[in-house]
């Protein structure tokens, strides 16, 4: 998903998803689990879909993936065992509907090999991040079944943790915009009619969890105490690395930062 759309890109996009439909209905005739020559997978097809969709994204839900999270349920042990044989830990949120994939850390705290890369958010994407969450809280305690958001509200959330010492407005808001984007492109901000107006996936409050909200608002907040100005053309990450494994948002995550998880597709 994104805020600006390209007509020949949607169009491409809708033709392979006919031609992966059509792929999926003829394979998913097939009685056998060998799909190809000299084939000695031991998973369905609807299976090898599911965990492939699960390699390739920061998160299924039975509402953006709602045939791969059907396979999900009803197959969990044998995808898990699959992630597991490539040191990734399954994460299944049932009441919330929602998988997610994370490192898998040894008994010992050492580290097992990984296919994963790690990126930090930025700082104006763990506000929107932080902020979200907290809307969606409130919305689902107050009863609504979906919780929306405007533009302009994260953009003034973001702008309220402003340094009083920062000068280029612009620029914030420029990066404040910029976080919205990429949080569309993670899932985690659902498009509606409006370019201006998203629904908050039920996939966020999962992925950061709740012990980790109030370090991230500290960090937050005494990073603006700070004397330090960061440079406005480097917004480097807010948080400094820790070894604590406890708090892990997708994959591996500080205890005071949030971490973009694997570099999955975009």
């Amino acid at each position: 998903m994104s805020v600006d759309t390209h007509p020949d890109t949607d169009a491409r996009a809708g033709v392979d998803d006919l031609d992966l439909q059509l792929a999926d209905d003829e394979l998913l005739d097939e009685g056998s689990v060998s799909l190809f020559e000299g084939d000695e997978g031991g998973l369905e097809y609807a299976q090898r879909r599911a965990l492939v969709t699960l390699l390739k994204q920061r998160f299924i839900s039975a509402r953006t993936h709602p045939r791969d999270w059907s396979v999900l349920v009803e197959h969990e042990r044998l995808i898990r065992s699959r992630l597991n044989d490539l040191f990734l830990d399954l994460q299944v949120d049932r009441a919330r509907e929602v998988a997610w994939k994370r490192q898998a850390t040894s008994e010992t705290g050492s580290r097992f090999p990984t296919m994963l890369y790690d990126a930090a958010w930025s700082r104006e994407e763990t506000l929107v991040l932080v902020h979200l969450r907290d809307r969606l809280r409130a919305g689902l305690a107050s009863g609504d079944a979906r919780v929306f958001v405007d533009r302009e509200d994260v953009v003034g959330y973001v702008a309220s943790f402003r340094p009083a010492h920062a000068t280029d407005v612009a620029g914030d808001e420029k990066r404040a915009r910029n976080a919205i984007t990429s949080i569309v492109k993670a899932g985690l901000l659902i498009g509606t009619g409006s370019e201006e107006r998203f629904e908050i996936s039920e996939a966020v409050e999962p992925l950061i969890p709740l012990e980790l909200l109030q370090e991230l608002l500290e960090a937050l907040v005494a990073a603006n105490d700070s004397e330090g100005t960061p440079d406005a053309d480097e917004p480097a990450d807010l948080f400094d690395d820790t070894d604590d494994a406890d708090a892990e948002v997708d994959a591996d995550a500080d205890s005071a930062a949030v971490t973009r998880g694997p570099a999955e597709e975009q």
